[in-house]
């Protein structure tokens, strides 16, 4: 298994939860102030989550770059339910230590983990000098929880929009560290 690096972005601030949701302008300066830092770092692939807040955090450096935004519906957030939830926060909290855990009609963790990992895989393993993945916070949280226990809840809270993480995979260990935030 090739050494392998990637940057895994959560989005933007945005205007609400759903797919649709539009970045806010704090969002859109936000994503200008993403595509000064990645400027220069040999991003050569960029993949999305489907969502609108996913790609619009993306667009200003994509096309500074010259890259198109390829999307990876894997890379979606975790659907915590299919209804409003009120204390949604105690699900997720709780979703940390039971990863079978669900709302009605929504996703365990460990389904978001099987189809994120699918996902970051094959971006990995696809060939490219340093790839970008943009993404949310439920989702990211719950992978950097599978590679580290003590990754959890509260540093789920204290994730910003954005944040950029280093992805990396020597000898088939695989590590993350936080290199910017907004």
């Amino acid at each position: 298994m090739a050494d392998r690096r990637l940057l895994l972005v959560r989005h933007c601030q945005s205007s609400g939860q759903t797919p649709d949701a539009d970045l806010t302008e704090i969002g859109l300066e936000q994503a200008r102030a993403l595509a000064d830092f990645l400027a220069g770092r040999g991003v050569d692939m960029v993949v999305s989550s489907a969502y609108r807040r996913a790609q619009q955090s993306i667009a200003p450096f994509a096309a500074a770059a010259g890259l198109a935004v390829h999307t990876d519906p894997r890379l979606n957030e975790r659907t915590l339910s299919d209804r409003p939830v009120e204390n949604w926060r105690e699900l997720v909290r709780h979703s940390f230590e039971d990863i079978d855990l669900r709302g009605p009609g929504g996703e365990s963790a460990r389904e978001v983990l099987e189809r994120a990992w699918a996902g970051l895989t094959s971006i990995l393993d696809g060939g490219f000098q340093l790839p970008l993945v943009v993404t949310h916070g439920n989702l990211m949280s719950l992978v950097f929880r599978s590679l580290d226990s003590s990754f959890g809840y509260t540093q789920w809270e204290n994730l910003t929009n954005p944040d950029v993480y280093l992805m990396e995979r020597r000898e088939g260990r695989v590590s993350f560290e936080r290199v910017w935030g907004g």
